[in-house]
């Protein structure tokens, strides 16, 4: 269950990679112009963007059956053609007053994404008779999903407008509970990150909760896609990232630098603070959070209280603030006029650069935190290659397969944003200081010859060479 679990969660991080391209395009569309080429470029810009933004469901069905299907565009089509079949079906239901539209959101391309997995797993080597064959093996998934679709419209169109009831209350009482329901957002936000699942709790808070009427009348759902329709209000759930990715996490990493032992303090820098420029500029903490995560519980136990903090405390000053994929300066540039620029938030943010460095310089002296260049054993580190580089030492990767038992003990292998995901025949003996030397923040076994290696944004490049041995 864990293991399905975490592949929807990884599932989920294909169309949200899509949504910092809206962001640019609606950004562009913010613009004013006098001059009417530029208006009309603009224009063009703000329906690019909202092309994305409006179909959401679609592609949560889509990288749902792509994510889950090592990437079948069978799958993929078949998703697409059920989420069409579904949301027509399911309009024949709207017999109702406006304001009880029936919409699935999101809801409804995770579901169509999971049907269409489960039909492509058991029908895409079924064989016909010969004078139906044409339409058997991968050609009957999208014939099937359709169907099973239509059965799903009528069944929810039936089942769905109580649970939307449920649904919005409760969306409008988490939004509506303030300063609460933010810190418990933030505070589960950074635990789930453990075991991979916090995308599923952030597509719920992101794209479910909450509703927003725009001005063509439109009604939208979930922080993230109300505060790029322009809603004032949305943001809270959102705005407590940006003073932890860009002040706190940065400042944790200087700690546990000057904490490192003075000869191991340069090599200590070299993962450090690699991992800090990521969370700074892109907002992906992994890297960072897993160098210290198993390391010391306390001090992750520390930081999730204070993201939960950062979180309702920006809630009570007011200041809301959004990203398109997570809350680095990158977002923060993007974002930056499409509301007025809450200055405060640097002041904010200084106070948890100071907050965390304090913290973490005490807690590691005090208890004798044993944070990376503080271990006996510290491994030689061999500096991160930067993300996005377009080459991958091909020694390296030898490397790190020979640290996992070598090419004929790998069965599969995937990855996330952050996380190399092999599946091995055993994982008895996995070298992890090894793999630590060769650029890994931390290895988390997940059972059963599941392993997780944190490599941080440079996973996707090590799991395609890998692949192609595997391949070869």
């Amino acid at each position: 269950m864990l293991h399905t679990l975490q592949k929807i969660g990884r599932s989920l991080m294909i169309p949200i990679a899509v949504l910092p391209a809206a962001a640019i395009l609606q950004r562009l569309g913010a613009f004013t112009f006098e001059n009417p080429l530029l208006v009309y470029i603009s224009k063009i810009c703000d329906a690019g963007g909202k092309a994305i933004s409006d179909n959401l469901p679609l592609m949560f069905a889509i990288g749902i059956a792509i994510g889950m299907t090592s990437g079948q565009g069978t799958a993929a089509l078949a998703a697409a053609v059920g989420y069409l079949v579904f949301i027509r079906v399911l309009a024949t239901f709207e017999d109702v007053p406006i304001d009880l539209h029936l919409d699935m959101g999101v809801l409804g391309g995770v579901m169509t994404g999971l049907i269409t997995v489960m039909l492509f797993n058991r029908f895409h080597s079924i064989k016909l008779p010969d004078y139906l064959m044409f339409f058997g093996g991968r050609r009957f998934v999208p014939i099937i999903t359709s169907l099973v679709m239509v059965v799903m419209g009528g069944l929810m169109g039936l089942i769905w407008p109580p649970v939307q009831d449920v649904i919005r209350s409760a969306g409008l009482w988490i939004v509506e509970a303030g300063g609460i329901g933010v810190f418990m957002y933030g505070f589960l936000n950074r635990l789930l990150l453990v075991t991979g699942l916090h995308h599923i709790l952030n597509s719920v808070v992101w794209f479910q909760i909450g509703e927003y009427v725009t001005g063509p009348g439109s009604i939208v759902h979930g922080d993230m896609t109300r505060y790029n329709a322009g809603d004032p209000t949305a943001g809270s759930f959102m705005s407590g990232f940006f003073p932890i990715m860009i002040f706190g996490l940065p400042a944790a990493a200087l700690a546990m630098v000057k904490c490192a032992r003075p000869e191991k303090r340069k090599r200590t820098a070299a993962l450090m603070y690699s991992a800090a420029l990521t969370s700074l500029l892109t907002g992906v903490t992994e890297p960072l959070e897993f160098s210290f995560m198993f390391a010391s519980p306390l001090l992750y136990g520390v930081h999730a209280l204070l993201t939960g903090l950062a979180m309702a405390f920006m809630y009570a000053v007011e200041i809301r603030m959004g990203f398109s994929f997570s809350a680095g300066i990158i977002d923060l540039v993007l974002n930056w006029k499409l509301k007025e620029f809450p200055w405060a938030f640097l002041a904010i943010g200084a106070l948890y650069f100071f907050l965390y460095y304090g913290l973490f310089m005490l807690l590691i002296r005090l208890f004798h935190l044993k944070t990376p260049g503080r271990e006996e054993d510290f491994p030689e580190l061999t500096p991160v290659i930067a993300a996005g580089s377009p080459s991958m030492d091909e020694q390296r990767v030898s490397a790190i397969v020979e640290c996992v038992g070598g090419i004929g003990n790998i069965i599969k292998v995937d990855s996330c944003i952050t996380r190399l995901r092999l599946w091995l025949e055993t994982d008895q003996g996995i070298e992890e200081d090894t793999l630590k030397e060769l650029g890994a923040f931390g290895i988390m076994n997940m059972g059963k010859g599941h392993v997780h290696i944190i490599f941080g944004t440079e996973s996707e490049l090590i799991k395609d060479s890998i692949a192609r041995r595997l391949t070869a």
